[in-house]
């Protein structure tokens, strides 16, 4: 792979005479996810790394500014923002003419512009219940008129895709519009999601049907050139991508964004001609890889290496030595383990249910797991809402993350969760002193690899102290992410990054109607629901916020979680690398990356 990267320099000059407009298929952007990818049907998927690889293949009609902070969305693939009227109620939008879907087979050798009827199709797509979509919930009940097509589907098992439809229909080859049964002011940020509106072509998936997921065509800044799955992906320069330059406004006083707007401001997108991503689930290899400049970057460094590379959370000097730089944000997300809310021994919402979840929270020490396994890169967690979402209060406190193992052990003698057969862990209640014991365990679900297993200990020792069976399910990431969705899981341990700036891309996780869907645990309170849904119909500002803190105090009554950190993001780059910031949301950012061959070479020499 070194030597590779030295004879780049040669592969430009033999290249001098391409377009000079299209990305440089000399530079090369390499890395690696710790999990592997779903798949590349957006309205499948919902895991964090599918959703990184989609966004740049697809393109929605919005997207963010990438170096603009407070985010700013601007316009993708539309001429301008959408017109808003009726109250917040309709969305008129204008695709730009001369935007192309990559070249493939379905298209019959012709070349296929992007319509206004390609967003209908698309988001009709998210309703199918073929496609038992995990991000419908985000959209069914919000569209006028989708709801009765919904019913109907489900109804015939067949989605009807061209009965018109009040609230989702193209006016003209370039028009479409979205009209919402009431109010939601977070629909702009939908249109910049790509797991709910990228756009794909009726041919496509009619000409692959059940394969689509593994033939995405796009209209976006790079196109699917190889793939092995759970082990390599590669992605090439669209070269029909239209022109784009890399433009933005960043703040003043933020350094990081004003370097990545100086070095690449005016520069035709994308700079780079390949990415390469490789599926590394254990750190070390991800580690060495990045240290060997085999890969460029390295994403949220794994917290193992946190004391030799960021010491005191300040670059190592032998790696500040390399021109290696740091990006150190608090990531936008949050870590829980959550209860399932059905399950006959840990779920429920009587008194002695609620105890039991409360005292396993009391009972586990997430100090130690941010101590010993987090190595000191993360802040607990007090509320649902991950840092920098609208709705997030860094001044909210609350007993969420308190350990205190004495308060756990007489929260479970009160509601009688004794040791009555002497094996030293405790029973079911019983009924009377007749009853039979009836022992019990709680199933954990993890990954069978290096990084949970700090984090399992913690789980088993802290429940060992209390007197609590804990046992493990050990599989792969996907195939818990299956058997979760289908409720199979009675505990698991999972990370959520916002896709959207506003707690409600978090409380969606706890809105009863989404069970299966982001609501894992499957917690269903009609209080919280009803909150929910009215905190939906107002904008950012106090009495939304109110309506928040209201919300987190159903949440920590009854416990359908143990929330645990907010972590930090520390990524890591080398000197080679042009232009990264990361942005708290945006997921389609590959394209606003260069690649310094000279430094490259230097480096590698």
């Amino acid at each position: 792979m070194k030597l590779a990267r030295l004879v780049a320099p040669l592969a430009v000059s033999l290249l001098a005479a391409a377009p000079a407009a299209a990305a440089d298929p000399a530079k090369v952007f390499r890395f690696a996810f710790p999990i592997a990818e779903t798949g590349f049907d957006p309205v499948e998927l919902s895991d964090l790394y599918s959703g990184n690889l989609i966004a740049n293949i697809f393109d929605t009609p919005l997207e963010y500014d990438y170096v603009a902070r407070p985010i700013r969305l601007v316009p993708n693939t539309l001429e301008a923002m959408p017109e808003i009227t009726e109250d917040g109620t309709l969305y008129t939008m204008r695709v730009k003419p001369g935007i192309y879907f990559a070249e493939d087979p379905a298209f019959n050798g012709k070349r296929r512009e992007l319509v206004a009827a390609d967003y209908v199709y698309s988001i009709k797509r998210l309703f199918d219940p073929k496609k038992k979509s995990p991000n419908l919930y985000l959209f069914e009940g919000l569209i006028a008129g989708m709801d009765e097509i919904l019913a109907a589907a489900r109804k015939s098992n067949r989605m009807d895709y061209d009965t018109p439809v009040e609230g989702l229909r193209a006016l003209d080859r370039y028009t479409f519009q979205i009209r919402l049964k009431q109010p939601n002011y977070n629909f702009l940020y939908y249109l910049a999601y790509c797991n709910l509106t990228c756009a794909l072509a009726r041919e496509v998936v009619e000409f692959y049907g059940e394969k689509t997921g593994e033939h995405p065509v796009g209209t976006g800044p790079y196109r699917l050139a190889f793939w092995k799955r759970s082990s390599k992906i590669v992605l090439e320069a669209n070269p029909g991508f239209r022109e784009q330059r890399f433009e933005g406004e960043p703040a003043e006083g933020d350094a990081r964004a004003q370097a990545a707007h100086a070095a690449n401001k005016g520069k035709r997108l994308p700079m780079v001609g390949k990415v390469e991503v490789y599926i590394v689930e254990e750190s070390q290899p991800r580690w060495l890889a990045f240290l060997n400049a085999e890969h460029d970057y390295i994403e949220r460094l794994p917290d193992e290496f946190s004391n030799v590379a960021v010491p005191n959370n300040r670059l190592a000097p032998n790696l500040a030595k390399r021109g290696i730089e740091l990006d150190r944000q608090p990531g936008m997300e949050i870590t829980y383990s959550y209860f399932a809310m059905k399950d006959p021994v840990i779920g429920g919402y009587t008194p002695e249910k609620i105890a039991l979840r409360r005292a396993i929270i009391l009972g586990q020490d997430v100090g130690a797991e941010i101590r010993i396994a987090r190595k000191n890169q993360a802040i607990p967690a007090h509320s649902p809402i991950g840092p920098g979402a609208m709705g997030y209060d860094p001044d909210f406190h609350s007993t969420a993350t308190e350990y205190d193992p004495a308060r756990s052990k007489a929260l479970l003698d009160m509601y009688g969760y004794l040791d009555c057969d002497g094996d030293g862990f405790r029973d079911l209640p019983r009924k009377d002193a007749a009853d039979e014991c009836r022992p019990f365990s709680v199933e954990y679900a993890s990954r069978p690899d290096g990084p949970q297993k700090p984090l399992d200990e913690n789980w088993k020792k802290n429940m060992n102290d209390i007197g609590i069976r804990m046992t493990f399910k050990k599989a792969k990431w996907p195939d818990l992410l299956k058997e979760s969705k289908a409720g199979k899981l009675q505990m698991w341990g999972l990370g959520w990054s916002a896709a959207i700036p506003d707690a409600d891309a978090f409380f969606v996780m706890l809105y009863g109607p989404n069970e299966g869907q982001a609501n894992h645990s499957r917690f269903s309170l009609p209080e919280f629901d009803r909150l929910y849904e009215q905190a939906k119909r107002l904008p950012n500002g106090p009495e939304r916020n109110a309506i928040y803190r209201e919300m987190n105090r159903l949440f920590l009554v009854y416990a359908p979680w143990r929330l645990g950190v907010h972590r930090y993001y520390n990524d890591l780059v080398h000197p080679w690398v042009v232009g990264f910031y990361r942005h708290p949301v945006m997921r389609g950012t590959w394209k606003f990356l260069d690649i310094d061959l000279s430094r490259l070479a230097q480096a590698t020499r």
